[in-house]
């Protein structure tokens, strides 16, 4: 009985080696790693990056005091579409005398700092295509638009009230861009189309004339030596007053003196 049992697993092993033998192999399989997600970009503060770049604090002034920077901060971290912001130094706005920013509503300096930025972000070569795309549209909405001109590299903006340059690149990373500008970006919106003609030019200076060689120069009027060689009138009333005394003085003598 137990060699009945022996021979059949005996055979059954040997059918399975045979079967193994003679089919294909089974295909690998390969594994494919999973790749690892992008890192999310850096957060980006403005607050910050004003603060170190600049000076910056006149205008980071006006975008805490309205809380546009927070407007600001959400455009730059959390959309797609990322920010460009334009930034005028201090001097620019201590030296913008008309209009003055003192008399506007909490809602047009709020407008005015919303005008600075873009809805997007542009490095300094993206300007070149914006010349010919015509008014771009801020942050602000609406008619606040700008007009870019790209000549050779540099940058000119237009506002309507305002005409600039981008000066320099503050931060230039996708999705932020700092670009600072000489002057306040000030919107026909709310200053309206009566735009101040440009100071005049200032007057050339005369040419100065040139100091008399002589002490006689400034009393011939400038005649040279022919004028002061002419005898004058006076000069003539005293030589015939000393000849006629001569003369007198020869008679009473007794002489006779024809000359």
């Amino acid at each position: 009985m137990d060699s009945v049992k022996i021979l059949i697993c005996f055979t059954t092993l040997l059918f399975t080696y045979s079967q193994a033998a003679t089919s294909p192999p089974s295909p690998s399989i390969i594994l494919t790693p999973t790749p690892a997600p992008a890192p999310a970009p850096d957060y980006v503060n403005l607050t910050e990056l004003l603060s170190v770049a600049g000076p910056f604090s006149t205008f980071l002034k006006y975008l805490e005091s309205t809380k546009v920077i927070e407007t600001l901060q959400n455009q730059a971290n959390n959309t797609e579409e990322g920010l460009t912001l334009f930034v005028p130094q201090d001097k620019a706005f201590t030296s913008l005398k008309k209009p003055s920013l003192s008399n506007l509503t909490a809602d047009q300096l709020k407008q005015l700092c919303l005008f600075h930025a873009l809805p997007h972000y542009y490095s300094l070569s993206d300007f070149k295509n914006l010349s010919d795309a015509g008014p771009i549209n801020t942050l602000a909405g609406g008619s606040y638009t700008l007009n870019f001109t790209d000549v050779t590299g540099t940058v000119r903006i237009g506002s309507g009230w305002t005409n600039t340059l981008v000066s320099s690149s503050v931060h230039s990373t996708d999705p932020v861009a700092i670009y600072q500008v000489n002057k306040v970006l000030l919107p026909e919106a709310i200053f309206g189309t009566d735009i101040p003609p440009p100071a005049p030019a200032p007057a050339p200076v005369p040419d100065i004339a040139p100091v008399a060689d002589a002490p006689g120069a400034a009393a011939d009027g400038g005649k040279g030596s022919a004028a002061k060689a002419k005898p004058s009138s006076s000069n003539k009333i005293v030589g015939w007053s000393v000849w006629r005394c001569l003369m007198m003085v020869v008679v009473s003598g007794g002489f006779m003196v024809f000359l």
